[in-house]
């Protein structure tokens, strides 16, 4: 193993291994499908049946449904890919394998059928639980012994993420919303698959690095630094095992079957008039009693693990699940972009340009496309150099794809610049958010670099804050809709100001969580703890599905700018709660930072 990442390390571009940029494309190509195909699926089935480019027109609470579920899934199933790669396949085949079902999914989507929907939906989220977890375990072994500059490497590997993501929103919605929706769906398993060959013929780079599971169970440097400060006593307590008990196991089990009964039954429910949870409890419906069970006995779970660990592990994994909760009021909110916003700004936003302000954004939009794939094509033509002898026929298929890429995007710029006027898609809002982080992370990065970085809470309090003050924007753009408007034309500076500062809270937030995790929680319980985070962010996702359905409702009984006005106070009103919870938080961490 140390001989394979010695010999990764002989061959660098931009002073990192060539496979990191391996990783980093197949994560930029899969991002390029994952989202390219997401932000058109609510587009797609609340689009009108009669119409240029006909869709489902499925009442928007019914999409936000099924994607509310969708969203949730893709962020538990990583949980037993993780598992299945360590105990089975290793990271390298776990890979291949999740962008092979990635692919299926893509191509069963592009048939738009009932069937093929669902298929793909389900090969997608199977798929993404393979992916997800493991091409990122593949870089933690590559960096082994060189722990100073693993750092960077994520830094890269995420700038691929949203590389891909900007991409994949622009040109397949430019597809789909132009010529129709399976050329969008379709190029999104396109792109796929020439990322699934490009790592599969890269695979021997690599040696042995994610070939075996992994059994290396030591904690990470920060977690040592935190173990350094325990007591002897605590130290002891620490390294004792915490098995799970019959009970631990009665009630994982039984919490997750309430969990995955509401998952599906609410789009069934409201879709296809299908109720598994036909009861009632009082004034509680059989979805929402079974949800707050299986929530409940699961709080007494996580409760009773952490009262047998010592004062200070048990104060810090509260800290972690104070965070976690956190987590979940921050993607309620925040998957309202790929929700309720993209709805907004379908019908509710004047996205068409004339004139001079056609002419400018036209420019603007080029440079925007054109600047950042030219920066990556120069990338691309370092590995290119570095690996060409070693990987030709993963560098084809690489090649292949950014072929396909330029085309597109001349091909659109093209198309652009030869009308007179401009009608902006709705989908392409959805890449400010890609842009703004790759702008604005440097800044960020520098700011919690310096002596003036927040500690944790107030990152999140910031964050959360920042959020709100964008659907706060929302609020003031739609003061002047109409009580149940089904649409409206309200100019786009003010999804592209909701746009910035949402964008400015998630920078605030994404360190925040993982980074403390790995820092607070006890080595034992690290993969346990990683499972509960995703499951925070699983719950998030849902509720920001369950949340953004109400759009139609609340805008009949009160208004648009009531709606997002929720947000804006929710988010607000949480984020200066983390902010006074500081003190407490700082307490229950005894002095990690």
């Amino acid at each position: 193993m140390s001989t394979d990442i010695e010999n990764l390390f002989k061959d660098k571009v931009l002073g990192h291994p060539a496979g990191l940029f391996v990783l980093f494309f197949t994560e930029m190509w899969e991002r390029f499908s994952f989202y390219g195909m997401r932000v058109l699926l609510v587009l797609f089935l609340t689009a009108p049946l009669i119409s240029d480019n006909p869709g489902w027109e499925w009442p928007r609470e019914h999409a936000l449904a099924l994607i509310g579920t969708y969203a949730s899934l893709l962020y538990l199933t990583p949980i037993l890919g993780g598992f299945i790669a360590d105990r089975y396949t290793g990271y390298k085949k776990a890979v291949i394998i999740g962008c092979l079902i990635m692919t299926l999914g893509h191509a069963a989507m592009a048939l738009e059928t009932t069937w093929s929907l669902y298929l793909g939906l389900t090969l997608l989220v199977i798929g993404t639980g393979f992916f997800k977890p493991n091409i990122t375990s593949v870089i933690s072994e590559m960096y082994k012994g060189k722990e100073s500059k693993k750092d960077g490497a994520y830094t890269i590997f995420y700038m691929g993420v949203n590389a891909g993501a900007f991409f994949g929103m622009m040109l397949c919605g430019y597809l789909a919303e132009n010529y129709g929706w399976s050329w969008g769906f379709g190029l999104a398993g396109i792109f796929m698959f020439l990322g699934m060959l490009q790592f599969w013929k890269a695979s021997s780079l690599f040696g042995q690095i994610g070939a075996q599971p992994s059994k290396n169970g030591t904690a990470s440097k920060e977690n040592q630094a935190a173990l350094e400060e325990l007591s002897e006593e605590e130290r002891k307590q620490l390294e004792k095992r915490n098995p799970f008990t019959l009970l631990d196991k009665i009630l994982i089990g039984l919490s997750s079957l309430g969990g995955m009964l509401y998952l599906f039954n609410d789009p069934l429910s409201k879709i296809g008039n299908i109720n598994l949870l036909s009861y009632s409890m009082g004034s509680l419906d059989g979805s929402n009693s079974t949800v707050l069970l299986a929530l409940l006995l699961f709080l007494v779970l996580i409760i009773s693990r952490i009262l047998r660990y010592s004062r200070v592990i048990r104060d810090r994994i509260f800290a972690v699940a104070i965070f976690g909760l956190f987590t979940v009021f921050f993607f309620a909110a925040f998957e309202q972009n790929l929700g309720s916003m993209t709805i907004f700004a379908r019908d509710y936003t004047n996205r068409t340009l004339v004139g001079s302000a056609s002419l400018i954004f036209k420019i603007v939009d080029a440079l925007l496309t054109t600047v950042p794939l030219m920066i990556i094509t120069w990338v691309l033509y370092l590995l290119f150099k570095k690996t060409y002898v070693k990987i030709p026929f993963s560098n084809w298929a690489l090649g292949l794809a950014f072929v396909g890429v330029w085309g597109l995007v001349l091909f659109r710029l093209f198309d652009k610049f030869s009308q007179e006027g401009n009608e902006v898609e709705a989908s392409w809002f959805a890449i400010l958010n890609s842009f703004f982080i790759i702008t604005l992370a440097p800044l960020f990065s520098r700011w919690w670099e310096s002596k003036y970085n927040p500690t944790g809470a107030n990152k999140y309090g910031i964050g959360l804050i920042l959020q709100g003050l964008g659907f706060l924007v929302l609020v003031f753009g739609t003061m002047a809709i109409p009580q149940g408007a089904q649409s409206a034309s309200v100019s786009m500076i003010y999804l592209i100001l909701a746009y910035l500062l949402i964008t400015m809270g998630e920078l605030c937030v994404s360190p925040v969580g993982l980074s403390y995790l790995s820092k607070l929680v006890p080595p034992r319980m690290i993969g346990f703890m990683f499972g509960i985070w995703y499951l925070a962010i699983a719950i998030g996702q849902k509720a920001a599905g369950t949340m953004g359905g109400l759009i139609d409702k609340i805008t009949e009984q009160y208004s648009l700018s009531t709606f997002f006005g929720i947000f804006a106070g929710f988010c607000v009103g949480i984020g200066l709660l983390a902010i006074v919870l500081n003190p407490l938080l700082k307490r229950l961490m005894h002095k990690v930072r």
